[in-house]
């Protein structure tokens, strides 16, 4: 069995539990200003911002996507470390989320960030502006994940099983230039299963990097309470 075969599926899997989630941020954010939670903390957001930055810094001008964006806190952090706004992209499958992002962006002055409504699974993504591909596909520097994967990893199983994260690996594959590089948080699954579960033939994306989390011991096993793991496009 899959690494994520093994998760059952709950709520926090639907598109429905996040319609709801970001309705209910959208209307706080419209009435008070609250720009909704962020996903992981603070400290998960600019570890992984810091990760970018050490890795592909703003004077690359590379093209940058996040899949599943949320709110956008992610995002806004690069547009804080120096990224053109202009590079840098979120889609998710929630209209709510979309709208909230957006919102948001205009008071960061991000508002030449794109954001768009895209199901990951199937649907490519609006190219980059500095693509001539229409496509969407190979044409993406970095993909960034922040707990979006977990969730899809909770969705309803098909008749054989599966779950529908079996497809994200390839995903990821089709949208990176060779070269490219994939940064994933998950708080459901390990640094190895994770490696299991990207790292293959098939999508032919290697090993890269970590970043560390604070760690804890219980049971005489020592663990995080999430993992970040790179992966770059042979």
């Amino acid at each position: 069995m899959s690494t994520w075969d093994a998760l059952q599926p709950s709520k926090l899997g639907t598109k429905e539990y996040w319609d709801n989630v970001y309705q209910q941020e959208l209307e706080n954010f419209e009435e008070i200003g609250d720009e909704g939670e962020i996903w992981f903390g603070e400290d998960s957001v600019e570890k992984m911002v810091e990760w970018v930055v050490n890795n592909v810094p703003p004077s690359n001008n590379a093209s940058i996507l996040e899949v599943g964006s949320g709110n956008g806190t992610l995002l806004f952090g690069l547009l804080d470390a120096g990224y053109e706004p202009s590079t840098l992209y979120g889609i998710d499958y929630s209209a709510g989320a979309v709208k909230l992002a957006i919102g948001i962006a205009e008071t960061r002055g991000g508002s030449a960030i794109t954001f768009a409504g895209c199901d990951f699974l199937n649907e490519d993504p609006v190219s980059p502006k500095n693509s001539n591909s229409s496509g969407g596909t190979q044409v993406w520097d970095i993909l960034l994940d922040k707990g979006t994967y977990d969730a899809i990893a909770l969705g309803k199983k098909d008749e054989d099983g599966h779950s529908p994260a079996a497809k994200y690996p390839n995903r990821v594959s089709r949208l990176l230039k060779p070269g490219g590089l994939f940064l994933i948080t998950s708080c459901n699954f390990t640094e190895d299963e994770l490696k299991t579960n990207f790292a293959t033939n098939d999508t032919g994306l290697i090993y890269h990097s970590r970043i560390q989390h604070p760690t804890f011991t219980f049971g005489g096993q020592k663990g995080s309470a999430c993992s970040s793991i790179a992966f770059q496009k042979i």
